[in-house]
């Protein structure tokens, strides 16, 4: 039997949803018989992504197996002939009218482009390695400052490699679970400035924000604002791209803090976050 003795980690709980979130959160999710053809769209099997595909197979890290599919089949989003996933396409139908040059440059070549791989980090040669790593504290950079940095936070670059690594698992487990089409396999007249080849929900860019913003928010939690709204900002951009319904952001936010509450129940999480803990002390 292990020493270990469980310690208390009370992990912030959970803010309501807010702006565009919460009132389109409000109107009918479920199937609407005057939009019945809708419900049999689904993400085309011929864009599916061998390397997003190859994630689902990977093992947790903090989480258990039992806990990760749990949380796969937590998940569910509106129906496609729903009346919150018709608002939801108006409402990316006005983003593309009225985003600026200036949103989407920023959302197309800076926050598109951020995001920690695992298998990057597998080895220190490969030609991403460094950029990989400068991407798994984007947020930490942008709230604290420039010298946050792996050489000066091992611990935290630590406990944010294990988190994001079950947060590409479970993104994908996910994803490919339920396979709900892009919003522009369902609404002909949107122009997305991309198009993805894993499925729609939830948004794994939003997951990857928002897990990393509870994470950093538990490290220095007078900063908790500060790292949210960045996470607000990822999750945002990707509907300004036309390439994520709201309930994508909104469901990873809720599915990354579901993560971080699982792995509580993990010692070696609880030993590596208190770690984390002392750099910021």
């Amino acid at each position: 039997m292990s020493s270990f003795r469980r310690k208390q980690v009370n992990i912030h709980p959970l803010e309501p949803a807010k702006n565009h979130y919460a009132s389109l959160k409000k109107l009918s999710d479920g199937k609407n018989l005057e939009r019945a053809e809708l419900d049999e769209v689904a993400f085309p099997a011929s864009d599916y992504s061998s390397g997003t595909l190859i994630y689902t197979l990977m093992a947790p890290h903090y989480l258990t197996i039992e806990q990760a599919e749990e949380l796969k089949t937590s998940m569910q989003y509106p129906a496609n002939s729903s009346d919150q996933t018709k608002a939801e396409l108006e409402y990316l139908l006005e983003w593309e009218k009225k985003r600026s040059k200036e949103q989407t440059d920023r959302a197309v070549n800076v926050l598109a482009r951020i995001g920690y791989w695992p298998h990057i980090d597998i080895l220190a040669t490969h030609h991403r390695y460094n950029e990989n790593l400068d991407h798994l504290l984007y947020e930490g950079r942008t709230v604290m400052g420039k010298h946050v940095t792996a050489k000066n936070y091992p611990a935290t670059t630590h406990l944010l490699r294990g988190v994001t690594k079950d947060m590409r698992l479970m993104e994908f487990k996910v994803k490919y679970h339920l396979l709900r089409p892009r919003p522009y396999h369902l609404e002909s007249k949107l122009n997305p400035l991309a198009r993805i080849s894993s499925p729609s929900f939830a948004s794994g860019h939003t997951l990857w924000a928002y897990i990393q913003a509870f994470t950093w928010s538990e490290l220095i939690p007078q900063k908790r604002k500060s790292f949210l709204d960045v996470a607000y900002e990822v999750g945002e951009s990707r509907e300004i791209m036309g390439i994520h319904y709201p309930s994508d952001e909104e469901a990873a936010r809720v599915l990354a803090h579901k993560m971080l509450v699982a792995m509580c129940s993990n010692p070696q999480f609880i030993r590596d976050l208190d770690a984390a803990k002392k750099e910021w002390k």
